[in-house]
């Protein structure tokens, strides 16, 4: 699996038959073989989460799934304002908090895709989502075998300041929602760490790794700030998996899982 940093909590993850963008609202876009199903994720509709220029690629690519948090809802007024074209209206989905759906992955034979039945598991995606302790969801994707978590802004939000009654709901909203995937194995995680939160950047991450099996961890949401990634991995919290701590350095690097 090919996986590429665009910024901030976008990413993009490609297999041999498809491609997942999850949360691009800045950034450069690789470009994708147009042979493949694109998969446009978006987290939420925070500014820092989606951008209607994900819509743009539909002019691009063929096959191409919009997959959006419920919160993002449009209707056809909406969308004729923004200017997104009808052709592409039924290629967009709407996901609820804590749902499982499937998405067909389209296949061309005479473009030297295998002819994949239905019952084949390489022929479609399945998203699981949890609530975000913000707003939307987060995401699990499985496809090809392989196992992807995007927390969107799924995170234990803990400030200096907040009162105790926050703190607690807070604490009780997030720990509930990592408990669901307790013990659950993931190829690629991408996770919050925000250096906003100061001597707090590390409990969700760190509270997501000691719950789950996770191979290769992917820090996001640092607002450019780079440093935070060598931070953690130098702390003693994070010892029993810091080597599984991803050194992102550069917008447009490439990692191969």
């Amino acid at each position: 699996m090919k996986i590429t940093y665009i910024h901030h909590s976008g990413f993009c993850a490609e297999t041999e038959t498809a491609v997942m963008l999850f949360d691009y609202y800045k950034g450069m876009i690789p470009l994708f073989d147009k042979k493949k199903h694109i998969f446009v994720f978006s987290s939420h509709k925070h500014q820092d989460h989606f951008n209607f220029e994900i819509f743009e690629l539909a002019k691009i690519y063929p096959e191409i799934t919009f997959i959006l948090s419920s919160d993002i809802r449009m209707n056809k007024s909406y969308m004729d304002r923004k200017n997104i074209p009808e052709s592409i209206r039924p290629n967009i989905h709407y996901i609820n908090k804590n749902v499982i759906e499937t998405y067909p992955i389209n296949s061309n034979t005479e473009d030297g895709y295998p002819d994949l039945s239905p019952d084949d598991k390489s022929s479609s995606l399945l998203v699981e989502t949890l609530t975000s302790t913000d707003e939307g969801v987060a995401f699990i994707v499985t496809i090809n075998g392989k196992v992807i978590y995007h927390a969107g802004d799924l995170n234990w939000w803990s400030w200096e300041g907040e009162t105790k009654e926050e703190y607690a709901d807070m604490t009780d909203r997030f720990q509930k929602e990592i408990f669901k995937i307790k013990g659950r194995f993931f190829d690629a995680a991408f996770l919050p760490l925000d250096p906003r939160q100061e001597d707090r950047f590390w409990w969700g991450f760190d509270y997501f790794m000691k719950s789950t099996e996770t191979v290769h961890a992917f820090p996001m949401h640092f607002w450019k700030d780079y440093t935070i990634i060598s931070k953690l991995k130098n702390m003693e919290i994070s010892k029993e998996y810091f080597n599984r701590i991803v050194d992102i350095k550069e917008e447009g690097q490439i990692f191969l899982i």
